[in-house]
């Protein structure tokens, strides 16, 4: 969903997302991600992916997931809300 058409109010609701990132991410690092479940996944090129799927509070928390990500210097290939309708 474009930007322009999320209510404000939408912002503080608890969403659920899933989040892929280059790379194998060790179980051990779970609870740094708010006990989200963790999924290995090879892709047809041979690269693993870490799929990171759950319910996240609000905003705040979202981009808390997402500066761990950046500080563990993993590639973000992707963030996706599982709650949106698909507009196109």
């Amino acid at each position: 969903m474009p930007a322009e058409t999320l209510h404000p109010s939408m912002l503080d609701q608890p969403a659920r997302y899933q989040i892929k990132i280059l790379g194998r991410l060790d179980i051990r690092w779970q609870a740094w991600f708010d006990g989200m479940q963790m999924e290995d996944v090879k892709e047809a090129g041979g690269e693993t992916i870490t799929i990171l799927t759950g319910t996240v509070v609000d905003q705040t928390a979202l981009h808390g997931l997402l500066e761990h990500i950046r500080d563990l210097c993993l590639p973000l290939l992707e963030v996706k809300n599982l709650e949106e309708k698909d507009v196109r």
